[in-house]
């Protein structure tokens, strides 16, 4: 058989025999006097054999270390072994699908927030908040929270979203003083004010998220970038607030 024939009897393409050739997978047979490869069938076994093996999700690497068993031992480990990793796929699968149906009972029901999709505790943190206050204040909180529900490890984004359930219901007087913040000067006296009634509102344990200095980098630097100088400098000063108290507390 020629290369053609010999891929059309297994069903693959006579690129995938060369590509099989230059890995090792398939031994290439001598050629002819005329420069043709001739193939005969035992490399039509092989190669369907490989072909067999890579449809079952090995990896090239793979198919050759189970052809270099002779006794085929090492087949029924790898085997295992994907069948494991299968498994694993499937898992995770169904978790998808699952949170995927929540989301989908959510968009047909008129619930999808315009931030999502987004984890149940955020999602039940911004239902109980309610309609959106006309504040780009309120904008940007939720905008920074939809972020903070996917970089904070899933632990930690459970409490900080615990915490911020008991912001929520003051959160619209915060709000107004930091938007009338957006064109003073960082030395401006409601900077103060508003760090005041922030930290007022803030629980204990948010003190323990601290974010770094200006120019650390990070996620700091992003949601202080996007904030007015004395905006930021009332949020600052609301967290050192909280970070003082707290220390009182474990006093």
């Amino acid at each position: 058989m020629r290369i053609g024939e010999l891929a059309a009897l297994v069903g693959v393409t006579p690129r995938a025999v060369r590509h099989y050739h230059r890995l090792g997978l398939l031994p290439e047979p001598a050629r002819l006097a005329n420069g043709y490869r001739e193939y005969g069938i035992r490399d039509a076994v092989l190669l369907a054999r490989v072909r067999r093996l890579a449809e079952l999700g090995l990896g090239l690497d793979e198919v050759r270390d189970v052809l270099a068993d002779d006794e085929g031992r090492e087949l029924v480990e790898v085997l295992e072994e994907l069948d494991a990793d299968l498994a694993r796929q499937e898992a995770v699968i169904r978790e998808r699908r699952a949170r995927l149906a929540g989301l989908l009972d959510d968009a047909r029901g008129g619930r999808l927030t315009a931030e999502g999709p987004v984890s149940p505790e955020l999602a039940a943190l911004l239902a109980g908040v309610g309609e959106l206050p006309d504040s780009p204040m309120a904008v940007k909180d939720r905008e920074v929270l939809a972020l903070l529900d996917t970089v904070v490890p899933e632990e930690e984004r459970a409490r900080l979203m615990g915490l911020m359930h008991e912001v929520s219901g003051s959160a619209g007087q915060v709000y107004g003083l930091l938007d009338a913040l957006a064109g003073a000067e960082v030395d401006d006296p409601r900077v103060e004010e508003a760090a005041r009634v922030l930290a007022g509102v803030l629980p204990d344990g948010i003190g323990r998220f601290e974010l770094p200095e200006e120019g650390a980098g990070g996620l700091a630097d992003v949601f202080f970038a996007d904030l007015a100088p004395a905006q930021a400098a009332a949020v600052r000063r609301a967290l050192r607030l909280v970070q003082e108290r707290d220390r009182r507390g474990r006093a």
